[in-house]
């Protein structure tokens, strides 16, 4: 099991990176939109995030108001990608909102123990 664990792990880092290595790249850019790699990265990071909360190893379960903390904040981040990916730009703040939401999601995951 904890071979299934690392493997999600990895692939919710690469989603973490697609998501906010696109935004990063979009905002370099100077436009202002959604690239196909920040939908991936969303969608990547929100079922891998699930399935790294079901408890893998015995006796080390994550704590309950962690989980939903980052499920939240997953789903937040997933529905201003998902419904602003067809537009040819977003508002700054909405895209700002988007890569703030992802670094909190980040710090939530490596500070709260």
């Amino acid at each position: 099991m904890e071979a299934l664990r690392l493997v999600l792990l990895y692939v919710h880092l690469i989603g973490f990176a697609l998501l906010l290595g696109g935004a990063i790249t979009q905002y370099v850019a100077g436009r202002l939109q959604i690239s196909p790699a920040m939908l991936w990265g969303s969608v990547i990071g929100l079922l891998t995030g699930i399935g790294l909360s079901a408890p893998l190893r015995d006796g080390d379960e994550p704590a309950p108001a962690k989980l939903v903390t980052k499920l939240v904040l997953a789903l937040l981040i997933f529905v201003m990608v998902f419904f602003s990916r067809k537009r040819a730009s977003v508002n700054r703040g909405h895209f700002l909102a988007i890569v703030g939401l992802t670094l909190v999601n980040a710090a939530v995951a490596v500070f709260w123990r």
